[in-house]
């Protein structure tokens, strides 16, 4: 196991976390804002995930690598059914919007409480060992690449009425 005792090592690697985590939200709501009902369940192609369920599984992975399974008070029994995220069908963009923000708030809240010896501590997450920095950095990383990929589904379902954001969040489409 690599050890440090640099003191900033810590600090930085919970602000990078928080910065992705917080990056990936922002895309996610970005794209719920332009998705009604049926776009927002709508599979661009039969192998892909619809948005709806994007936001689902992240919740799901965010809350069991994370809040449940980084939470140094364990103070939550994981109770995903992974398989739910990616079946349901229905929802509106504002409800997924609440629990993507709930979720994502409780992920930063168990990021802010932990220390060097929780984040080296080893945990078994989907029966797989890794620590907390590994679930932590497993969990941020998978978000923003779903967060990425409900951009692309929401480009071909929208097309020409996409609104796309810059890297800093600001809606340059004119709108």
């Amino acid at each position: 196991m690599f050890e440090t005792d640099y003191p900033g090592a810590v600090a930085a690697f919970k602000g990078e976390a928080l910065f992705t985590l917080r990056d990936g939200h922002a895309r996610f709501v970005h794209v719920l804002g332009q998705l009604d009902g049926a776009r927002l369940w709508h599979r661009p192609h039969p192998g892909m995930n619809a948005v709806g369920n994007l936001v689902l599984h992240v919740c799901g992975n965010l809350t069991q690598w994370v809040v449940v399974g980084c939470d140094p008070d364990r103070a939550l029994a994981d109770t995903r059914d992974r398989r739910a995220e990616f079946t349901a069908n229905r929802g509106v963009a504002a409800d997924l919007t609440r629990m993507l923000n709930d979720t994502v708030a409780a992920a930063a809240d168990v990021l802010g409480r932990l220390n060097k010896d929780h984040l080296l501590e080893p945990r078994t997450i989907q029966e797989f060992g890794v620590t907390g920095l590994g679930a932590v950095w497993h969990s941020v990383a998978h978000m923003q690449a779903h967060a990425q990929e409900s951009v692309y589904a929401a480009r071909l379902v929208l097309g020409a009425d996409y609104r796309p954001r810059d890297a800093y969040g600001v809606d340059r489409s004119g709108a």
